[in-house]
């Protein structure tokens, strides 16, 4: 698929200042047209902090970028696509080492300054001798344009029908600074982070400690409240990356709030377009539960309702059918009072006090096969725990997709 062909529902984000992208082509992924190395550089040290997998089986880019991050002085991030190097022991280690030696000796810079992601199959070596060609490649080919980030998106993709990026801008000491995203996932989705890998980058200086502190509250409410299939991959990764570039002091007080408010709404954007490009969906479900005796709580409630096979085939059949969920709710695991419990779907209350109230079926069966998105508001009691999760249908193209990937 050419560049012309990838679509594109929103703009692509800018770049922040002193970053640079790349992806091509070298052959760890058998389609040609299909990137699979993808180079983040930028032209100065950087701060870095990471958010991983909570999966006791963890691939080797992992376990590498835990050991490093927080810390400063990272240059770029190194990602390949169609080989997750999960499973693959002290080998799959020491590749990991080498792939940000590589990339380290294209940019100047020690393997220590870099970090890796890789995504795709598990359990096989990673071609040395392709990946070292793909490096070199996407070294020459860095550039700071809207084509770059573009290819850096597509290069992270594996079974994603889209490229995912998203971007924000804030001030900060009257300076204007950017936040650009991007990340991949589409299946293998939950229940902490998905199968997903992730990549921010600012031109804002922010301290690890901060860095750390922000990229963890965006992503316990974004990235850990997104599930399409409920099950929790080996190499789950977010990184946050912040060079300084645009120039003043490290962020501290309201500047840092500020950043952090735009940090979130990029993991937000991120984390529901996984969800809408679920694999197979023909629907995104946004789940927003309230009146929780916590956020924990709210969060619980939520995921039992999304990763429910009969939630999510009803949402796809467009049957406004309320039992499904608010049966989910009462299985959570989270103490609930029926009678408390009030239901809307797209704005239309199904429930309330415990009972069903009389509705529309028809109109509210319209107003989910004519939306991409299915709003399920779900109050369950007067608790101020609340929270806003992300999931979507089922569909037998799910059921195909996943029984013909080679594993």
């Amino acid at each position: 698929m050419s560049i012309a062909d990838t679509p594109a529902t929103y703009p692509i984000p800018p770049l922040p200042r002193g970053w640079r992208m790349a992806a091509v082509h070298a052959g760890i992924k058998r389609n040609a047209s299909r990137e699979d190395v993808t180079l983040v550089a930028s032209d100065r040290p950087a701060t870095a902090a990471g958010v991983y997998t909570t999966n006791l089986v963890f691939a080797a880019p992992v376990a590498l970028d835990r050991s490093r991050t927080p810390g400063t002085g990272f240059r770029g991030v190194i990602i390949n696509s169609g080989n997750a190097n999960a499973c693959t022991g002290a080998r799959g280690l020491d590749d990991a080492k080498q792939m940000a030696a590589l990339a380290g000796r294209e940019l100047g810079a020690l393997g220590e300054q870099m970090l890796v992601l890789s995504t795709g199959i598990i359990g096989e070596f990673l071609p040395m001798a392709t990946v070292e060609k793909g490096i070199k490649a996407a070294a020459v080919a860095l550039s700071g344009d809207e084509r770059a980030a573009l290819m850096a998106a597509r290069g992270m993709m594996t079974t994603d029908t889209r490229p995912k990026m998203a971007g924000g801008t804030f001030t900060a000491d009257g300076v204007a600074c950017t936040v650009f995203g991007m990340a991949k996932g589409a299946a293998m989705i939950g229940p902490k982070l998905a199968t997903m890998l992730g990549v921010v980058v600012t031109d804002a200086a922010i301290d690890p400690a901060d860095a750390q502190r922000l990229l963890a509250a965006a992503a316990e409410e974004t990235f850990n409240c997104v599930s399409v299939d409920g099950h929790m991959s080996t190499n789950d990764t977010v990184l946050l990356l912040a060079n300084g570039a645009a120039g003043g002091p490290q962020l501290r007080g309201a500047d840092l709030e500020a950043f952090g408010r735009t940090l979130h709404a990029v993991c937000e954007f991120l984390a529901r377009e996984m969800a809408d490009d679920g694999e197979g969906a023909t629907h995104v479900m946004r789940i927003e539960v309230t009146g929780a005796a916590s956020r924990d709580a709210a969060r619980q409630i939520a995921r039992t309702i999304a990763d429910s096979p009969l939630v999510k085939t009803a949402v796809h059949g467009a049957d406004p059918n309320w039992g499904r969920i608010v049966s989910a709710a009462g299985y959570s695991g989270i103490t609930l009072d029926p009678t408390q419990v009030l239901l809307r779907v797209n704005g239309t209350l199904l429930f309330e006090a415990g009972s069903p109230v009389p509705f529309v079926a028809d109109a509210v069966s319209d107003s989910i096969k004519n939306h991409r998105e299915t709003l399920i508001e779900l109050v369950v009691g007067g608790g101020p725990g609340r929270i806003r999760f992300f999931s979507s249908d089922l569909t037998a193209d799910y059921v195909h997709l996943n029984a013909d990937y080679h594993t």
